[in-house]
């Protein structure tokens, strides 16, 4: 426990000392955020704002575990999928800002890295970190085995999860506030795997570092993206917090826990989906807008109270899932 305090305290120091250096240097390079034209009027004056800031949160997560960890080989894979992701989200959002391709790269493009890094991910779990193709279920301690099928199901989890969290980021704080949760309850969840762990040969002390890393991150973030938000992170942020989510899920075997924990994330993805399919087969939308924060925005709610309400729901659902493993 006090490895992870440390850890979040370390993340939380770097990334508001980093903050200050960085956002300056974004603004020089007019790295601007571009405002989409039919969401929320208000959001117009946040055009220009400086994008990319999820390097904050990454260059701090890196530190701090070169710092306090021992560079296991499962902090590696992980941390390499926060690289990866954030990598896959700098090329989109330079694409959109820098080359002013406002759709940034082609959604097959997107969709082909994602794909590649989660079977990345996914084959090093099970073939070089012995995580074998089981899944717990939870209540039950029941394991499916599911041999070749699991690949398929980790991809998607893995890929959903980068776009949920991607989906999530559209108010200053939402999607910060609710990932230091998350990253939070995976702190504790790899902090009781230590004396219980569903996988005897990895470390889980050091994906606590870890994952209390990206907490300290995030939590440093927000002192900048808090509403009015100096900085966006972008596709570089949002991506890469999503890749580090997907990456504790499969080495913590919490893939169906996952659903609960990211509750909020579950709920504005599936927003978008029952959006996008009520208006091509009736024509008409459940939603003013999709993902679900921007319809209470439009419904005349102040954006802050949207994300407050959005972060103490991430909290229930981030309690509940911590309930849940230990029921």
């Amino acid at each position: 426990m006090k490895i992870a305090v440390l850890s979040i305290f370390t993340a939380w120091i770097i990334g508001v000392a980093i903050g200050p250096l960085l956002i300056p240097l974004l603004r020089t390079l007019k790295f601007g955020q571009r405002i989409r034209s039919d969401g929320p009027k208000r959001h117009l004056q946040k055009a220009g704002t400086p994008t990319m800031g999820g390097i904050i949160f990454i260059l701090t997560a890196v530190i701090t575990v070169f710092i306090w960890s021992k560079l296991t080989d499962e902090v590696l894979l992980a941390l390499g999928m926060v690289l990866g992701f954030g990598f896959l989200g700098f090329l989109d959002d330079f694409i959109k800002v820098v080359l002013k391709r406002p759709l940034g790269l082609k959604a097959r493009e997107k969709m082909a890295g994602q794909i590649i890094l989660s079977v990345l991910l996914t084959y090093l779990a099970v073939n070089v970190l012995g995580r074998g193709t089981d899944l717990i279920v939870p209540l039950t301690g029941v394991k499916w085995h599911l041999g070749g099928l699991y690949y398929l199901l980790a991809v998607i989890l893995a890929v959903g999860t980068t776009n949920a969290v991607n989906l999530t980021d559209g108010l200053d704080g939402l999607a910060g506030g609710i990932t230091f949760l998350v990253f939070l309850g995976y702190a504790i969840i790899c902090l009781l795997a230590v004396k219980n762990p569903p996988m005897s040969d990895l470390n889980y002390q050091d994906l606590a570092i870890f994952s209390a890393a990206l907490a300290g991150g995030c939590l440093a973030f927000l002192f900048f993206n808090r509403y009015p938000a100096k900085v966006f992170m972008g596709d570089t942020g949002s991506l890469a917090l999503g890749g580090g989510i997907a990456a504790l899920a499969i080495l913590t075997k919490t893939e169906l826990v996952l659903p609960v924990l990211g509750g909020v994330y579950v709920i504005e993805t599936l927003s978008v989906m029952l959006q996008v399919i009520s208006f091509r087969f009736t024509g008409k939308r459940i939603f003013r807008m999709s993902p679900l924060h921007h319809h209470f925005e439009l419904l005349g709610w102040r954006e802050t109270k949207v994300v407050y309400i959005f972060w103490i729901a991430a909290a229930l659902f981030v309690l509940a899932g911590l309930i849940l493993l230990t029921l």
